[in-house]
């Protein structure tokens, strides 16, 4: 018997909300990430559960014991029960009707067995109740012991219920993947053979996974491997993989987290069919400069500087140059000694601001060495 002994199990607030249910005769059973991650010793965000009362049942038993309930994905079975200010996303056991390939018609289930098929990977199909106790319906704990990511059952069907799932084996193998072992032959292979329907998702759902990607602690075996199947050509058109490994290591060496934009930056390719923030695109940009690394740290900081040094460092099978570095961070402190009252009333308007832009770039052209004088002179 497989028994999860965590702080989150034992809470008042995730007792309360299990104990609603099991003492209306009801299931309560922990599932997917907070299970896994608490198995591998993982940090647990989520608290999700399922169950076999239907959502009217749960928001009833709910409101009875004075807690809120939002129903925040009610035609999917899924109520937030708000418990000691901490958020639960109650589920009621699911079955597929009906895939597309990109979202299912389900229909409520009233065994875990079911519920656990409509799943992707065997390490997320384990369940705990508020006991402790693990069910583990579909034989996922060896897989998850071995950090083996695998499809349920069916590799081919499961990827066709859902072609995100694609970029979510690949994100799984990078944070969760044994790392002396490659992916599963059957998986990469059933990948391959449905990359065309990554086509057919929306840009915000590969954009969000391919950034969770990215965000690995070293994310470069499974972006490799992704690559060999066809699946980064397709969201990322022109990206090269080969350089990803190189960034890991210069990053590693200047001691810099992980950066899913900066990581993107080295990938290359067309962004274009990406749905990047306003922030993420302005910093890839950056990041993508060639600017001197003085005038980058001025124009954009250090820590921007930096993450475009370390991007061109790996583009050259190096790492960050000391000397620039420090180029860079005397940029970052300098401050354009002119202002527009030094130039008025003399000049106005657009003269005004063309003037003040002249200075500004023979000032950092001179190495920020010129001084006012010079410039009014």
């Amino acid at each position: 018997m497989t028994r999860i002994d965590a702080p989150w199990l034992d809470d008042k607030a995730a007792q309360q909300v299990c104990g609603l249910l099991t003492d209306a005769g009801y299931q309560a059973w922990f599932v997917g990430g907070c299970v896994r991650n608490a198995l591998l010793g993982a940090p647990v965000a989520d608290l999700d559960l399922s169950t076999d009362a239907h959502p009217n049942v749960v928001t009833t038993l709910a409101k009875a014991a004075g807690l809120s309930v939002i129903p925040t994905g009610i035609e999917h079975g899924t109520v937030t029960i708000l418990a000691e200010s901490v958020p639960f996303e109650v589920t009621t056991f699911r079955r597929d009707v009906a895939t597309d390939g990109r979202r299912a018609t389900v229909a409520f289930a009233d065994n875990m067995v079911d519920d656990a098929r409509r799943r992707d990977f065997t390490m997320n199909a384990l369940y705990v109740g508020p006991d402790g106790v693990v069910a583990d319906p579909l034989g996922g704990l060896p897989d998850l012991y071995a950090r083996r990511i695998r499809f349920i059952e069916d590799a081919d069907q499961r990827i066709k219920e859902d072609y995100l799932r694609i970029l979510r084996y690949f994100r799984f193998h990078a944070w969760y993947g044994a790392t002396d072992e490659g992916p599963d032959p059957d998986a990469l292979a059933a990948c391959a053979e449905n990359i065309e329907g990554l086509q057919t998702l929306s840009a915000e759902r590969v954009t969000s996974e391919l950034l969770k990607l990215l965000a690995a602690p070293d994310p470069a075996p499974s972006v490799a491997s992704m690559a060999s199947t066809g699946a980064l050509a397709q969201v990322l058109p022109g990206a090269n993989a080969g350089m990803l490994a190189v960034l890991v290591h210069v990053e590693g060496q200047a001691g810099m987290s992980p950066d899913p934009i900066r990581r993107l930056a080295i990938l290359g390719g067309d962004t274009g069919g990406l749905r990047l923030s306003k922030d993420e695109s302005k910093r890839l940009k950056q990041m993508r400069s060639d600017l001197d690394p003085s005038e980058l740290g001025y124009w954009f900081g250090a820590q921007a500087a930096l993450d475009n040094m370390a991007v061109r460092a790996a583009s050259l099978g190096q790492e960050i140059d000391s000397n620039l570095a420090q180029k860079a961070k005397n940029g970052a402190a300098q401050v354009f000694p002119l202002k527009a009252a030094d130039l008025m009333p003399k000049l106005q308007g657009p003269a005004l601001g063309m003037a003040l832009k002249d200075a500004e770039a023979r000032w950092i052209a001179s190495g920020f060495t010129l001084t006012k004088a010079d410039l009014l002179d």
